[in-house]
């Protein structure tokens, strides 16, 4: 007993030295201190910087800096950078570049205005400090962005304005900071420009153009690999930031520009974006944040005054030159007040790309410890204050504005997706897609669904389909996504869809696209045939050969009048929705009255999704599409229901071509949703209008079959 006591004296010695105990120690805190802190408003940053202060050297003197330390952090700080080019919005800024320019402009050259004669005058500060704390007051992060999501003003232009304001304006202080630290060095010159020059382009050349084409052969090559996907995404961020380092470069450089390089390959939806974030967010962040915390020394700021004068005054800087940023922007695009205040709330809080510029700089002697210390002040501060004013702002939009609605054709409630799989190998594929066209508020999960036929194998086939729809859930919870699974019999498997889809009262339809060979299936198979023709809901029939992110763009083909049959706008919202998630432009074949109601809908959803058109109306000669269309395009054709205005018989082909003709293409079949109120029309009780259907196609069919045997 006395040797077990001393033995755990010994390893409580302070500063720890067993490694198991220092990591024990920070995965406590990393865990413990946001809970804490969260009742008290102090947002997680904070706490866990203050966490490392307590424990640091300068604190209680548990854990000391070492390599182990030091390495993690470095991780952590390349972490954030990459995650930050990694979750901007190319798209959001593309639709509002403009505007996003000049509060970028704005937001980056007066804080540095204001702050350098601030720093070098009344600070005191040398020429080079003072520049790299005037271009920390230019940067920002979107701390306060979940707010804006969460109460649904996600889309509202001054978001999207100050979003694209973020990027720019981090850019510039990045590469900026890149040009005072070659100043500290000594080696601005003119070889140094002609060398940082074409180091940069070489750099900027191998990220941008090397790293995309290696990463679409790798995802494609190794489609099944999820674990593969997250280490390759690491290997090329820790490349990037090497190859930043040979260019002259900081490496924070490299790994930001990686995570703009990759943006297009790792869908916000993705298990792999997911997976990038959980551990991130979890683990290497949090560490970082922590050594943060380990390099504040209290000692400095109670020595004296000139740390607290130090401290308030950056505080003050930093406050005032972004509200002057906002309201330029508010006064030169005559935005109203409520936007002004939701502009400088979201770009005025200062966190990661402030500490990690800081941070570098200290470790290479430009600030001193009273900079140090008086960022930190400044980040709470500045955290607090925009938590504050966005909140406040956002309200107050939600208020005034009554005519901004984000979703109006599809309410929260009525969306439930039922996904029939009955093979393992598309399974994942249609959860990926009830995952892009669902609404990101919709707290139904998706329905996967499997229906066995009523023999004696039934009690073995149900077993086995739960262990089949069991991997749906895993594959699901990976994007934080929930799937609820349904097994059941029936006589017949498609009476047990169409069933299950009343019982739960699903509001669409994903299937997958079964390429039959015998010619009696090649219309579409009986399945997808009798859920069209029994139903009314929108029935997604998929036939998607690679994962979502490697498409280039989406086609959609419309029939003519398509924009008046019932339920063009839920079909429309969803394919917007999808193009956004994955970042691609879509563009439609239809006719320019279709395509102007588009422009139409699209305005009203202020939906940022790039869209293009060309005129496209010969459905008779459907095959020639085979010029225009890529198997890097992603293939949607919304197909009416017999009767509907837009609907023609050559239009009953459509899944036999694409079957035939489109075989190595992905494509989805929408067959838009129906009004299920059919009392008002004549008839509609005492006699069955199919039999006339039916018996035009009788007539026209062979009709159709004898011009072409002549043409």
């Amino acid at each position: 007993m006395t040797k077990l006591l001393e033995r755990l004296i010994d390893l409580l010695q302070k500063p720890f030295h067993s490694s198991v105990l220092i990591f024990a120690v920070i995965l406590f805190i990393i865990l413990l201190a946001p809970i804490l802190l969260r009742s008290l408003k102090i947002p997680g940053i904070i706490g866990l910087i203050l966490s490392g202060l307590i424990i640091g050297p300068h604190g209680l003197g548990w854990i000391e800096k070492n390599a182990a330390v030091d390495l993690f952090s470095t991780i952590g700080l390349l972490y954030i950078m990459f995650l930050a080019g990694l979750e901007l919005d190319l798209k959001e800024f593309k639709a509002n570049k403009n505007k996003s320019l000049v509060f970028g402009l704005f937001t980056f050259l007066i804080p540095m205005a204001l702050g350098f004669p601030v720093c070098r005058y009344l600070l005191g500060l040398d020429f080079n400090a003072s520049l790299l704390v005037a271009s920390m007051f230019s940067t920002h992060t979107l701390v306060t962005y979940p707010i804006v999501s969460r109460m649904g003003i996600s889309r509202h232009e001054a978001v999207a304005v100050t979003v694209g304001g973020t990027m720019l304006t981090d850019t510039a202080v990045l590469v900026l900071f890149a040009v005072i630290v070659g100043s500290v060095k000594g080696e601005i010159n003119v070889h140094f420009w002609y060398t940082f020059g074409v180091s940069v382009v070489l750099f900027l050349l191998v990220v941008f153009l090397l790293i995309p084409l290696l990463t679409a052969w790798f995802l494609k090559k190794l489609e099944g690999e999820k674990r593969s996907h997250f280490i390759f995404v690491l290997s090329m961020v820790f490349f990037a930031a090497f190859l930043s380092e040979v260019a002259g470069l900081e490496p924070i450089i490299g790994a930001f520009a990686a995570g703009i390089a990759l943006n297009k390959f790792v869908p916000r939806t993705s298990s792999l974006m997911n997976r990038l974030e959980f551990v991130g967010n979890a683990l290497f962040i949090p560490f970082f944040l922590i050594s943060v915390g380990m390099l504040i020394n209290l000692k400095v700021i109670g020595n004296g005054t000139a740390a607290w004068i130090i401290a308030g005054t950056l505080t003050v800087v930093a406050i005032i030159g972004k509200y002057l940023a906002a309201a330029m922007t508010s006064f030169v695009f005559k935005f109203p007040p409520t936007w002004r205040r939701l502009i400088f709330g979201m770009s005025s809080s200062h966190a990661a790309a402030t500490l990690a510029v800081i941070l570098v700089g200290f470790k290479m002697g430009i600030v001193d410890e009273n900079v140090l210390n008086g960022t930190i002040v400044l980040i709470l501060v500045t955290c607090l204050v925009a938590s504050f004013v966005t909140e406040n702002a956002a309200k107050k939009i939600l208020i005034q504005e009554e005519t901004f609605v984000e979703e109006p054709f599809m309410p929260i409630t009525e969306q439930k997706i039922l996904v029939p799989i009955s093979n393992p190998g598309t399974m994942e594929r249609l959860i990926d897609l009830a995952i892009a066209i669902k609404l990101p508020k919709n707290k139904f999960p998706i329905v996967s669904l499997s229906v066995v036929d009523d023999d004696h194998t039934a009690k073995a086939k149900l077993i086995e389909a739960k262990r089949m729809l069991e991997k749906a859930i895993i594959h699901a919870a990976a994007i934080d996504q929930k799937v609820e699974i349904i097994t059941t019999i029936d006589q017949k498997v498609t009476a047990g869809i169409k069933r299950v889809a009343k019982e739960i009262f699903a509001s669409e339809i994903i299937l997958g696209f079964a390429m039959k060979n015998q010619f009696s299936e090649m219309l579409f198979g009986n399945n997808v045939k009798y859920l069209v023709e029994n139903t009314d809901l929108a029935v997604w029939v998929s036939s998607i050969h690679s994962n979502l992110n490697r498409f280039k763009k989406v086609v959609v083909i419309c029939p003519k009048f398509a924009d008046r049959e019932f339920g063009f706008h839920n079909w429309l919202i969803r394919i917007f929705r999808m193009s956004k998630t994955l970042d691609l432009t879509c563009h439609f074949l239809s006719t320019p009255q279709t395509f102007e109601h588009v422009v139409t809908f699209q305005q009203q959803q202020r939906s940022s999704v790039r869209i293009s058109f060309e005129e496209f109306q010969n459905w008779e000669d459907f095959t020639s599409l085979g010029q225009i269309l890529t198997p890097a395009d992603l293939i949607i054709i919304p197909l009416p229901r017999s009767g509907g205005v837009s609907y023609k018989l050559s239009q009953e082909s459509i899944p036999r071509l694409m079957a035939r003709h489109f075989e190595n293409f992905s494509f989805i079949l929408v067959y838009t949703s129906s009004a299920d109120d059919t009392t008002e029309l004549m008839f509609s009780h005492d006699f069955d209008n199919t039999i006339i259907e039916k018996g035009m196609k009788l007539v026209k069919n062979p009709a159709r079959w004898f011009g072409k045997l002549f043409k």
